[in-house]
């Protein structure tokens, strides 16, 4: 993969924010396909939020285990993207360009934290909120955009790979996570707890997570206005995806990992699902537990293990290259329907907020598909009717302002 020249794009995921408009604009000044992808996104882990997760004996539901993980790694993926977006999609330099990037994502970190924090009486049983560990996430990041593609890609590989193998390690000697959403209290009190919690004990841990923004990065220097790289990526990812969905069933099958998970398992907590393929599929929550290596074996959505990390990268993919195809369709049927998703996920951090504060609130009287149906009518036309008279969303306008503030000063 190499860089070429840069393009104006669409806002990153869930924020939007432009850092600096790159000097030439070799392509549309957003990508139809991209936001699609980000729509996709968006309504997989409403879906995740609202739809049921088990049935009443336990084991996982389909819409469960088709939306759950690979939604957030959707987010995640194209957040890299944008990111790469915002940096003019090449390497950035050392001096006053790498002061302006840092500067940007840090100022676009703190205001998605600061929104996060702010949802953060919502109940996680509800919407286990996902802004602060991607206010983290772009932190994080920030060393990324130095580094040249193939180098992201070797980076993307060790994350994925060892990341999980390393939390495995020290997370028995981390303070047991909270798993309620991360709250500006927790923040002043308990700092340190927070920090563990957002990087690599919480549901949506950072440090593993990076290689999501990693491979973001990557592809995002991509000149993906071509239908050969939507091509590939759409088969490319669907191919990883299927290997790590075939390997992990072999580890977990034949080669003894259900079994191992039973044996430290105790029987209590395995009758709380029909087999224990079921219990292994709905057991993890952001990470798997420490009592066996085995469990770094499965794919379960939220088990941040190198095969779970490779199928949601696979599949985010997969759904990037598949929208970017239909976006350049000139069917009308076809438009008709990327259109309604792309302008969801062109407000992304405002549906999000909006839906995390729609669950909590007295309004949601609904059973769980009428109104999951509900949400996604509500996205669709009030994105379509907000874009059409207005543009940015207002969240995503407060990020991008603050954010080519930060670049400017720093620069």
């Amino acid at each position: 993969m190499t860089a070429t020249a840069p393009v104006t794009t669409p806002t990153t995921t869930p924020d939007a924010t432009t850092v600096a408009r790159p000097p030439a604009a070799a392509g549309p000044s957003r990508l139809l396909g991209m936001d699609a992808a980000r729509g996709v996104a968006v309504l997989g882990m409403m879906a995740v939020h609202s739809l049921y997760d088990t049935t009443p004996d336990g084991a996982p539901t389909t819409m469960y285990m088709v939306t759950a993980g690979r939604s957030a790694a959707v987010f995640a993926v194209l957040a890299g993207v944008g990111i790469a977006f915002t940096t003019g999609r090449r390497r950035v330099r050392w001096g006053g360009e790498g002061r302006s990037a840092a500067a940007s994502l840090t100022a676009r970190a703190g205001v998605v934290g600061a929104i996060g924090l702010a949802l953060g009486w919502g109940s996680a049983e509800i919407a286990a909120n996902i802004l602060p560990y991607y206010a983290l996430m772009f932190l994080l990041a920030i060393p990324l955009v130095f580094l040249p593609t193939r180098a992201l890609a070797g980076v993307a590989t060790l994350l994925a790979a060892g990341m999980p193998v390393l939390s495995q390690w020290v997370r028995a000697g981390l303070p047991a996570p909270t798993l309620e959403n991360p709250t500006v209290a927790q923040l002043v009190t308990d700092p340190l707890g927070l920090l563990s919690e957002l990087a690599l004990t919480g549901y949506y841990p950072a440090l593993p997570w990076l290689a999501y923004l990693a491979v973001g990065i990557a592809v995002g220097r991509l000149r993906l206005t071509d239908t050969r790289v939507a091509a590939w990526l759409a088969a490319g990812g669907a191919a990883l995806a299927v290997v790590a969905t075939v390997v992990a069933r072999c580890v977990m099958g034949p080669l003894g990992g259900d079994a191992a998970v039973a044996a430290v398992t105790p029987p209590a907590v395995l009758a709380t699902a029909p087999t224990v393929p079921d219990f292994v599929a709905v057991a993890p929550e952001g990470v798997t537990p420490t009592t066996t290596w085995w469990w770094l074996g499965t794919d379960a959505p939220h088990s941040g293990t190198p095969l779970d990390l490779a199928q949601t990268i696979g599949s985010a993919l997969a759904v990037l290259g598949v929208m970017l195809l239909l976006g350049r369709s000139a069917n009308r049927l076809v438009q008709g329907a990327v259109r309604p998703l792309a302008a969801v996920g062109s407000l992304t951090l405002t549906v999000y907020t909006l839906h995390v504060v729609f669950l909590n609130s007295p309004l949601d009287t609904f059973d769980a598909l009428p109104g999951y149906l509900v949400q996604v009518v509500v996205a669709a036309l009030g994105a379509l009717a907000w874009r059409r008279a207005v543009g940015r969303g207002p969240l995503e306008s407060l990020v991008r302002v603050v954010a080519r503030a930060a670049a400017r000063a720093a620069a």
